[in-house]
Order: structure tokens, then sequence, then C-alpha cells
């Protein structure tokens, strides 16, 4: 699922790259799920919804916060966002690598241009999918990095995700989840499942994760203590 968003202050614009990205979009699997008419408004709603984005087409010459201090603000609360700058002036494409830009198109942009940065965004997103996990609920739906994961904790029919920005819980089994992030991803308890990239300090009865400590089972502690171990010392499982 490729999750888009456009953000300028004009409506024309935004209307004209709608309309040459609905076009060439994967049916089912990618679409257009938001668009902000100001810089002011995308970060506001982004400081709501870290993560629910995955490509933001942006604007760079917007009134008040303009597209460069808007992506500024943004990068704060999300690190993965897909940022393609889109400028009516070649002045400004040094100035994305501050913020981690992909790519920029001129105005007015061509569809060959366009096609081919969607490509690029895809194969991008293809090669990211075995290293993240997708999280969907009332709110929204958040894919974060194996790495940024803590651990997942199960309470009644509802999984936790624990991450380092909050928790994300989601209607799920830990079993299959385990199962799904084999062998990244380790269980220590019927009720936990953790990150060894993660764990800091661990011993026979409990392994710790920056402030949080979670006890180990009889029933996997010998294997769970066996592949963390040799993750802390390795990195690898």
């Amino acid at each position: 699922m490729l999750r888009i968003a456009l953000c300028d202050d004009e409506a024309e614009a935004r209307d004209a790259l709608r309309f040459q990205l609905e076009k060439m979009l994967i049916e089912e699997s990618e679409e257009i799920v938001y668009e902000f008419s100001s810089g002011v408004n995308a970060v506001s709603w982004f400081e709501k919804h870290p993560g629910e984005i995955d490509l933001l087409f942006l604007d760079v010459e917007m009134k008040g916060l303009n597209g460069m201090e808007t992506a500024e603000r943004i990068r704060e609360m999300d690190d993965n966002l897909l940022i393609v700058f889109i400028t009516g002036y070649d002045d400004y494409v040094f100035d994305g690598y501050r913020v981690g830009a992909l790519d920029y198109l001129l105005k007015p942009v061509s569809a060959e241009k366009l096609y081919g940065l969607l490509g690029r965004v895809r194969k991008k997103a293809a090669q990211e999918e075995a290293q993240s996990f997708t999280v969907k609920n009332i709110d929204g739906t958040w894919r974060f990095r194996l790495s940024d994961i803590l651990y997942f904790y199960s309470d009644k029919r509802r999984v936790f995700l624990v991450a380092k920005k909050g928790e994300y819980p989601f209607y799920a089994r830990l079993d299959d989840i385990g199962k799904r992030l084999e062998p990244y991803f380790v269980r220590i308890h019927q009720r936990y499942l953790v990150n060894p990239e993660n764990v800091d300090y661990l011993n026979g009865e409990s392994v710790t994760l920056g402030d949080v400590r979670l006890p180990c089972s009889r029933k996997y502690k010998e294997t769970a203590m066996r592949k963390i171990a040799r993750a802390m010392m390795e990195g690898v499982l």
C-alpha cells in the first residue's frame, strides 16, 4: 500500500498533480489519501499522524510556512516519509539534502518524470517492506521500521506495538506476529515479543529495554536468552 499526500497552497496546482497521479497509480494498492492547502495544515496533521503517509509531494513556494520550512518541521516527527518537492525554480535543489528529499520536480510536472519517480518509489517501498511492520486501527495506519520497534505485548484480543514514540494497539494474535517477524523478533513470554536490537540488559529472569523490564518465562527462557545474547554481541540473530 502506497499512501500519498499533496501539499500546495494553489488549488489548481493540486488538482493538476492529482489528475496526473490518478492516471498512474495502481488501483487498490496506491492512493492519494490527503491534500493540504498550506504548510501549517500539513505540519499540524503530521503531529497527530506520524507514519501514516508514505509519500508527500510538497510545493516549495508557499505563503506563510514555505515548503522547506514545512519539510524541516515534519522531519522532526517522521524520519521515514518520502518527500518530493514541486517547484517552479531549480534554485532549491541542494537545500533538499537538509531534509532528505527524494527528488525535485519542476513545474509544470511532466508525465514522463512523474512516472519515472513513481517507479523509483515503488522499488524503494518493495525493498523496505520486509524491514517494516504496518499497524491498522480505528485511528489510522502506521508503518514502522523494525529497528524502531521495541517490543509487542498482548492484552486479551489486542496486541500493542511499543515503539520509541509511543504505543499502538491493534487486533491480532501475538503468535501470528511472531511467525511473521521471525527471526528478527524473539518470544520471551506468552505476552511479550521483543526486538533484540533494542535490548539493553538481560539476565536469567528478564530483559530490559530502556526503562522497561519485561519478564522472561521458563518456557521461552533458554532459546530467548541465547538468541538475544547473540544479537547483543554480534548484531545478528
